[in-house]
């Protein structure tokens, strides 16, 4: 892959003895700073869609009868 223009730049200034400006970035470049939104109602919804599957106490909604 072709190395683009501003990254040959940086590679001739520490080639010389300058300083880089990749040193120079804040550590808060590499964080995530995008709002985390808490769970709509609609999505606690779909989260139980399937409300007959086996639960942990063996209690699934279902019965059956012996005749």
């Amino acid at each position: 892959m072709a190395k683009s223009n501003a990254k040959k730049l940086r590679e001739k200034l520490s080639r010389e003895g300058k300083m880089n400006p990749v040193a120079k970035r804040s550590p808060f470049v590499f964080t995530d700073m995008r709002t985390r939104a808490t769970k709509t109602k609609k999505d606690h919804i779909y989260q139980f869609k399937h409300k007959n599957h086996q639960s942990q106490d063996g209690n699934d909604g279902s019965f059956y009868f012996v005749s």
